[in-house]
Order: structure tokens, then sequence, then C-alpha cells
């Protein structure tokens, strides 16, 4: 009020006409300030939330053990590009299965969608009408990874339907059909569509028991594992029970788990030297327990698939004078050796090896589902052997060259022309269980957002786990913002996690991310939480805030 009196005196005093015009103006800059306070007030200090999502970054990655770790992150704003947070993101990092994205992206630009993968049972003998096959009896694969009994599409986790070796038992029954009674030769099981590498470069030797260190092969049964089904017996002391799937009968399996007492923690211990085929289990499991389950790599995939097939015949009548043996690229008779000479390599997409040996005929054969069905289970269950066949199998279909080196050559072309620079990858190999392979959050981001624009982009996408609905995802971040709205690529080995992909924001903002950490000591549930937090701390907090309604 004091002031308003003073400035209606000011009015009556002409000589005071100054500063009478200097205090309107002070007091139209007051109004002018109280406008933009209110207007400030408005609006958010934090318009996109970035502020708030460093924030929570920053606790979660110091807190203790955690801050031991080596961490990068990168997360951009997925319709403009916009670099919304990023440390370390240049930085290299071990993936772990996070690799699998550069993986899919090239079987998805070189293979496509609809391509499928052929095996048969093909002679180059003559069948007399008596049912005498006089010569051999081969099996081929061409790389597919499927030949097992694992139900399409796949929804929310891998289903069976019967027995695992049910695609061979219907080839089996198939070829019987075509009159088939008496092999006078072999049972062979024919690999060589692919050329070596059984095991990529940086691969443990502690892999090579377990299923997820499965040998590479063209021809493999069952995802190249056995399952190994233990149960406790009724009394302690007394032998757990022990079934192995499929026919194992290549493999002595000693069995020497005991049943301990009700409540005794279960210890089991699974060996097998390298090049051996006796598999010796000891420990023991408690009365009560449920069945453990155990998934053990077939060491020789072209070997067994060719004694399996010769047992299964056999079961059906046929009689056979010869053995099961493999057939490799470079042995004298490898099919592949043929239709794939050395002057084809590097040859636009012809792949010659697709087709049948020459001068052959076919009694069987099985085609595989779409490959996008296929993709889906390597990408939603990071199935490590799929990827390595696929990988394979698109250099081969590219290039013509079936050798390990002609893949991760190729492999390196198409990520060139994906924009990414030679390098910002190193890659040992498709699946990601190298230890020497190399990525930064940048490059990852880079070939998620490349294969966004592409035609295959959303095949890709819906390939990719969801966060609390399925795959590799399902248990994880469940009842939080993040469930159904992240759609991400998980890895991990010793020390090492990721989890890279897309999501949308509780804004509707679509977000592109990476997220690794490498060097931690930290058990599986707590890296688990941390990148799961980090995730739901991007979901929650990252987008535009708009300002509140004016009342």
């Amino acid at each position: 009020m004091r002031e308003n009196d003073s400035l209606i005196r000011m009015k009556f005093r002409a000589h005071f006409g100054l500063i009478a015009s200097a205090v309107c103006l002070l007091s139209a800059g007051l109004v002018v300030s109280a406008a933009s306070a209110q207007k400030s007030a408005r609006k958010p200090t934090d318009p996109r939330g970035v502020g708030a999502f460093r924030a929570k970054v920053e606790k979660i990655l110091s807190a203790p053990d955690v801050i031991r770790g080596y961490w990068g992150l990168l997360v951009e704003d997925g319709d403009s590009g916009e670099v919304l947070y990023s440390s370390n993101a240049d930085k290299y990092f071990v993936p772990a299965s996070n690799a699998k994205l550069f993986t899919a992206a090239l079987i998805l630009a070189t293979l496509g969608t609809d391509r499928t993968f052929r095996t048969t049972i093909e002679t180059k003998a003559t069948l007399d009408s008596d049912g005498v096959l006089h010569g051999d009896l081969a099996l081929i694969g061409r790389g597919d990874p499927n030949l097992s009994n694992r139900i399409f599409p796949f929804t929310i986790k891998t289903e069976r339907d019967g027995p695992p070796e049910k695609i061979l038992v219907e080839m089996a029954d198939a070829g019987v059909a075509r009159g088939v009674k008496k092999i006078e030769g072999d049972v062979i099981g024919d690999d060589s569509y692919f050329e070596g590498g059984a095991y990529p470069s940086g691969w443990s030797i502690d892999d090579m028991l377990w299923n997820y260190g499965a040998p590479v092969s063209a021809l493999e049964i069952n995802d190249g594992t056995l399952f190994i089904d233990l149960a406790p017996g009724s009394d302690a002391g007394s032998p757990a029970t022990c079934v192995v799937t499929p026919w194992a009968a290549m493999y002595q399996v000693r069995n020497l788990v005991t049943t301990s007492a009700k409540g005794v923690p279960q210890k089991l211990t699974v060996m097998r030297e390298p090049g051996s085929r006796v598999i010796t289990i000891s420990g023991t499991i408690p009365i009560g327990a449920a069945s453990r389950s155990l998934g053990v790599a077939i060491e020789w995939p072209a070997e067994y698939a060719a004694a399996l097939l010769k047992n299964l015949l056999e079961a059906r009548g046929v009689t056979i004078t010869g053995t099961a043996r493999a057939r490799h690229t470079g042995d004298p008779d490898a099919t592949y050796a043929e239709v794939r000479p050395v002057a084809a390599l590097g040859a636009s997409s012809q792949a010659p090896a697709a087709g049948n040996a020459p001068n052959s005929t076919v009694l069987a054969e099985h085609v595989s589902p779409s490959l996008s069905d296929a993709l889906r289970v390597m990408v939603k269950t990071s199935q490590n052997l799929h990827a390595e066949m696929m990988f394979r199998d698109a250099a081969v279909e590219a290039t013509g060259d079936a050798t390990e080196d002609g893949a991760l050559q190729f492999e390196q072309t198409f990520r060139a022309s994906a924009g990414i620079q030679e390098n910002d990858v190193v890659m040992t190999d498709g699946s990601g269980l190298s230890r020497r392979d190399l990525v930064s959050p940048e490059s990852e981001v880079m070939i998620l957002r490349w294969a966004a624009t592409q035609p295959w982009g959303e095949q890709l996408r819906s390939a990719l786990p969801v966060a609390g609905v399925d795959g590799t995802l399902m248990d994880r971040m469940l009842k939080t913002p993040a469930a159904g709205n992240v759609q991400a690529k998980s890895g991990s080995l010793t020390h090492v996690n990721s989890l890279a992909g897309y999501a949308t924001t509780v804004r509707g903002e679509h977000l592109v991310f990476s997220f690794i950490g490498n060097n931690h000591d930290l058990k599986d549930t707590q890296v688990t939480n941390v990148l799961d937090a980090l995730t739901v701390a991007m979901v929650q907090e990252l987008g535009t805030r708009q300002p509140p309604t004016r009342k």
C-alpha cells in the first residue's frame, strides 16, 4: 500500500516526472517478473527426466560390490536418435549373449524370414525290388537347428511333443516305407555342409560338457543334447534313478548318485574328459526332492546322428551289414566337397550345397519351419548352438564359404554395411559364448537402430524376450512399469551381464538402450537386480514431462 500511495503523490508533482517514469518502469518490470516466475513454476526443470534417471543410475551403481564392476550404459531416443544418457558407451565390453543381436540381424538380412532348412536321407546305391540297398545310406544335414521335438510356433517357453528324436523317427519310418529292408553298407551322418570350427575361438573347456557349449555341426539332433534326468530313490543310501534321452548307447553313463536324507542339500557332479564317451555322475539327491534334469552336450554330433538312425532302422526290422560313421568335409566321399568346389567360394549367393548330392536318390526328407520361427527360439531362449548354426548358414548362403573363418569375415562385411566400423566390434563366434568377443554399448545401439529401419525389423523386435512375459526375461521385472514395455536381449557369462533392446516409457516415448556390466563378482540374482533396476528407472523417469494444466 505504501508503494501505491507514493505513486499517487508523484502524479501531482511535475518536477518528479522522471522519477515517476522510472518507478513505473520498475513496477512494470515487477509484473513481468511475476508472470515469468509463474510460467517457470509450471515448466519442469528436468523436461526429459534425464536428471532423475541419472540420479537413480548413480545410486544403483554406487552400491557396495556393484561399484567395483565396470559398467557401460547408453540410452537414446528411439525416434530422434538424441542421446539421453551415456556412460562408457564407446568402451569395449565382453557382451555375452548380447552378441546374438548382431547375429540375428545378419541372419534376417541374409536368409530372410521365409527360409527353411532341409535334411534328407539319401543314397547313391541301388535299391532293388527285394528291398536290398547295395551300398551306404546317408543322413545329410544342412544346418537345421531344430531337428528335435520342439513345438512351433514358439510362444512363452519351449514346449516339446513326444520323444526328443521325433523327427529322425519320422524319417526312419519314411525310409522303411520306401521299401528299405536291408542295407549292405554303412549308415552315415554327413555334416560336410559346414567345414570345421566345432568350437569357436574363445570358448572355454568348461563349456564343452554342457548343452550351452555343444559343438557346432551341420547335423544336430535334439540341440546336440542328452537329457539326464535324476530322481531320488525311496530310501536314504539307495541309488538315484537315472533316465537318459534320446537314445544314448553311444555313450556309457555311469550313475554313482545316491539318495540322501530329506532336507540334506543336493550336490551333483558331472564329469566327462574331452574326447571320452564315458559320462560319470556322482553326488547326492535328497529324499522327496524334485527330479533334476541335466543337459549334457553330444560331443560327436554327426557320429551320434548316424548311430541313432542305425538303431532306429534296426528297431524297424532293417538289417544293416555295415557300421554307423560320420562324413565330414575333407573326407574322400564328403558330399559337399563334390558340390561346393573351391573355385565357387565367394561367388554370388548361389548355394549349391543346398541341393542333393550328385547322382543320389532321396528316400526321406524333413523341411523345417520358417526361419522366423527358428529365430524366435534362438533369441527368446538364447540358444547358443542355434545361433552358431544359422550364423554359418547365412555365410554359406551368401558366399559359398563353409568355413568358420569365412563366416567371421562375412559377419564383419555385414557390420560395415550397417554402418558399424571394423574396430567397433570384435567377434569370434555367433553366440557370444566366446570370451574374446568385444562390443560397446554404442555399437549395440547402432545395430538395433539400423535393424529397426529394415523391412524385417519388426521380426527382430518380436523375437526379443519381453520383460515379465517370455523367454529369458519371463521372470524379470514382473509387476513393474517395465513389464510388457521392454523387448531386450539378455546376456550372461561369469563376471559378465548385459541387456540391450527397445523400450517404451510410461510416457509413451520410444527408447533404444544398452546396459553392460563386466568385471563384477556379483551373484546372478544381484547382477540381475542391478540391470533390472536400471531398466525400470529408464522406463519410469525418461520421457517428456508435460507441464501441469493451469486452473
